[in-house]
């Protein structure tokens, strides 16, 4: 039944279904083809993959993200970005970056992270001068990070599967996310200096004070909910409610950017953008529980027992695989797949579930700037108004740092465990 499941998978990959109705339609037809089980097991599967009180987090973040992101969050992050680090060179790119990682801190998805961001940092490099794909190289890898700093739908789906903590995953994924970001800033930094990119002058502590003054209750939004979470104040899942209400009230009453006749656009895209997820949650059950029923997992396990017994070894090949399938699938699938039969294995040979969460969730962010998929770089892409192939030749030294970078975070495990047992031991 595996065998079938797969090629069945495969196919619906090469007729260039949907990823939700691939997985649903390659474990209807391994049941069909191989299982003696009733078809109810189905509906049965499919409603109680989406049964969890901590994935009612997910379409809260979503609607926080975009109330905030509607109500002029993302321009005044940039400028404060922009007085901080815009007058070095490559400064632009670093604003990028920095910006996105604010973002990160409110939306937890990295595609909202790269489009909130890259629709102001694209254009405002493209008129200093700054080559069009290097713009939306530089937008693209910073809004990968948004799936890394907390909060993290994808953590939050990790931490579903696999019963790991999420605040814990929150706080693994704080310093790894702060480190990538300063990797992506010295590569702006190298670039432009290679490329003779101008910087801008400084603007004066003054500056950077009123636009942090500007910026402050953005800023304010992820010191609330992960501070809440630790403090034991609310659940993540409250905490996503809490973040959409503060998002409301940032919006409405201080900045005023935001028009209640705009929330019915924004409650429909949310809406849009959570269905999207939760279909590809529940399909995905189905298929986990036939890779379970087959001891796919086990057989895994046995397979990387018998090939090494490094820790070392065995991490490698793991993050080979998730750098491979993250270029071709989308990281929730992925997480929902592979979580089931990586995790497992990782506990086995002593690694810490917390860690490998956070370094799984890295490896397959990075599948978010390659092709196929690369839903980040199309993203860039579009806004740049330029073509893929523009943008490889930029993207392909940031995807080198960030892959040094992930290895460097896999090895040295304390990078993601420190915070988690100095501030929640």
């Amino acid at each position: 039944m595996t065998i079938w499941l797969f090629i069945s998978l495969l196919i619906c990959f090469a007729i260039g279904m949907p990823i939700a109705f691939a997985l649903g339609i390659a474990s209807l037809s391994a049941l069909l083809a191989g299982a003696d089980v009733p078809l109810q097991l189905i509906p049965q599967r499919l409603f109680a993959g989406c049964d969890s009180f901590p994935l009612m987090a997910i379409p809260f973040f979503m609607l926080a993200g975009a109330i905030m992101e509607s109500g002029g969050i993302s321009r005044r992050l940039f400028d404060f970005a922009h007085a901080l680090v815009g007058f070095i060179y490559g400064g632009l790119g670093m604003v990028a970056v920095v910006a996105a990682m604010f973002f990160a801190g409110i939306s937890g998805a990295a595609a909202a992270d790269t489009a909130a961001v890259g629709a102001v940092s694209i254009p405002a490099m493209i008129r200093k001068g700054y080559r069009k794909g290097f713009a939306a190289a530089i937008q693209a890898a910073g809004g990968s990070i948004g799936v890394i700093i907390p909060p993290s739908i994808p953590m939050i789906i990790f931490g579903v599967i696999g019963g790991v903590s999420i605040g814990k995953l929150f706080l693994g994924g704080i310093i790894p996310g702060i480190i990538i970001g300063l990797g992506l800033m010295l590569a702006s930094y190298a670039l432009a200096r290679q490329s003779g990119y101008a910087r801008d002058t400084f603007l004066g502590f003054s500056v950077i004070g009123q636009t942090f003054v500007r910026a402050f209750w953005a800023l304010l939004m992820p010191v609330i909910v992960i501070g809440g979470i630790l403090g034991g104040i609310f659940t993540p899942t409250e905490a996503a409610v809490v973040a959409v209400l503060y998002g409301l009230g940032v919006s409405l009453c201080i900045y005023r950017e935001f028009n209640l006749k705009a929330l019915p656009n924004v409650l429909v895209k949310s809406a849009v953008a959570t269905s999207t997820v939760m279909l590809l949650i529940a399909t995905a059950n189905i298929f986990g529980w036939i890779l379970t029923a087959e001891r796919l997992p086990q057989n895994v396990a046995v397979w990387l027992t018998n090939l090494t017994n490094s820790p070392v070894v065995l991490y490698a090949l793991i993050l080979a695989c998730l750098l491979v399938i993250g270029t071709f699938m989308e990281t929730t699938a992925s997480l929902i797949i592979l979580t089931p039969v990586f995790l497992p294995v990782a506990e086995q040979f002593g690694i810490n579930p917390v860690h490998f969460g956070v370094v799984m969730v890295i490896a397959l962010a990075i599948g978010m700037l390659t092709p196929p998929l690369g839903i980040c770089l199309f993203i860039a892409c579009n806004i740049a108004g330029i073509q893929l192939a523009q943008i490889v030749k930029f993207i392909l030294p940031l995807l080198g740092i960030m892959i040094a970078l992930l290895f460097l975070i896999t090895y040295f495990p304390d990078i993601v465990l420190w915070l988690p047992h100095y501030i929640n031991p």
